[in-house]
């Protein structure tokens, strides 16, 4: 049974965000990604629109999750899915980090505002 202890999970930062890489094909999952992400107080986040459905859990402190421009705020322990296809974004207006775990099939992929496809190394 495969196992990822917290404290070697692989970490990424990308646009005011840190990633900690849990669950995804690179450590025996066949199907599933999970990870937790860490939303910077005070910070805004990069609309993208992704190619596949996601799932978030807020663990802690607050976020407004924006799908296809319509806002929802979060708080610990409320859920929300975006479908495939959706423009999203997260935006942390708080003094405090915000804490997620997020949830995707594998194989997902974001389109950027530049047109850019982008496979997050968290999800692979």
């Amino acid at each position: 049974m495969p196992v990822v202890r917290a404290a070697d999970a692989p970490v990424h930062e990308i646009h005011n965000a840190r990633f900690t890489s849990l669950i995804r094909p690179g450590v025996g999952s066949a199907e599933l990604c999970v990870w937790q992400t860490e939303v910077a107080p005070g910070s805004t986040g990069v609309p993208h629109r992704i190619l596949g459905e996601e799932a978030f859990v807020l663990l802690s402190g607050e976020v407004t999750l924006t799908v296809d421009g319509e806002s929802a705020d979060l708080r610990p322990g409320d859920a929300a899915v975006a479908p495939a296809g959706a423009t999203i974004a997260l935006t942390n207006a708080c003094a405090v980090p915000a804490a997620l775990l997020v949830t995707v099939r594998a194989g997902f992929a974001a389109e950027l505002p530049d047109g850019s496809t982008f496979t997050p190394p968290w999800a692979s």
